[in-house]
């Protein structure tokens, strides 16, 4: 069973990437996903792509997870069989945790997809605010997209890419706009790993919470906003899947930027997860008891 895992920091653009490497499958995957919030949200995006996929929701396949993540990759070999496993791990999830946790269930031939976000890396890498989880995420990885290239610019996306092929010369370094890369994903390695064994992922706050069906579609736009510049907490990161008067919309906040679109199935269950640090959860339950 082919395995690739597509790491990278929380909205760097993990699942907009394995939506476009799974339009034309030309073998039976199956899509794993983990996100760090107890109401799931990614396994719904792929399933409305027409992606098969499986969650691991309210944890972390690197630590918390990580017999889980052993047992359902089990149950897929058996239900599924797919000859191409994809795993999203949670954007706060380290490469190294993920990789041991895949030696623990017998996988050791990994091909490993970085995302970063150009218009954050290097300010965050140089500050060091997050660890080495930019050091292990670049020297595990053996492709790595430099997605959001268009927004960073010209300059910030060279001197991005100068600092990432210096730290792992030998993965292929792309610049995409919408984790669009154009050209084929390389093979597993022999042997060229650096994973740092307990290695594991920041200890960020979550708070996960229903919303009621048919909240008017201007209200969630405003939390959004309201969550971006910091009413409810320092808010790294937000995933919404609402069905409002609108009809069914995705939102999607990451570092302060704000995006949302029309989502293409029918949302039967409105939630929010919310990830960052000082998150006040009681008040943002009550501006959602709408």
């Amino acid at each position: 069973m082919r395995t690739t895992v597509v790491s990278g920091m929380l909205g760097s653009g993990k699942t907009t990437f394995i939506r476009h490497l799974l339009r034309e499958p030309r073998e039976r995957t199956v899509v794993l996903v983990n996100d760090f919030g107890s109401l799931g949200i990614d396994g719904a995006v792929f399933s409305a792509a027409g992606i098969e996929a499986v969650e691991l929701p309210s944890g972390c396949v690197c630590c918390t997870l990580k017999f889980d993540l052993i047992t359902t990759i089990e149950r897929m070999r058996a239900s599924f069989a797919p000859e191409h496993l994809v795993i999203e791990p949670s954007g706060v999830a380290s490469p190294s945790g993920v990789l041991e946790a895949l030696a623990g269930a017998g996988i050791s031939s990994v091909s490993v997809v970085g995302v970063v976000d150009a218009t954050e890396f290097l300010e965050l890498h140089e500050a060091e605010l997050f660890g080495t989880f930019f050091l292990d995420q670049i020297v595990n990885a053996d492709a790595i997209l430099v997605n959001k290239s268009d927004l960073a610019g010209e300059e910030l996306t060279r001197r991005t890419i100068a600092a990432i092929e210096a730290l792992n010369p030998a993965a292929i370094v792309s610049p995409t706009v919408h984790s669009r890369l154009e050209r084929t994903l390389p093979a597993a390695p022999a042997g060229r790993r650096v994973v740092d064994a307990g290695h594991a992922h920041f200890h960020f706050e979550t708070v996960s919470a229903n919303i009621p069906g048919g909240v008017p579609h201007a209200a969630i736009e405003r939390l959004m906003n309201d969550l971006a510049a910091g009413a409810y907490g320092s808010a790294v990161r937000a995933k919404a899947l609402v069905a409002t008067d609108r009809g069914a919309w995705r939102f999607d906040l990451a570092f302060g930027n704000l995006a949302s679109e029309p989502f293409p199935a029918v949302i039967s269950s409105s939630r929010i997860v919310v990830i960052g640090r000082n998150l006040e959860g009681d008040a943002l339950h009550r501006t959602l008891a709408l």
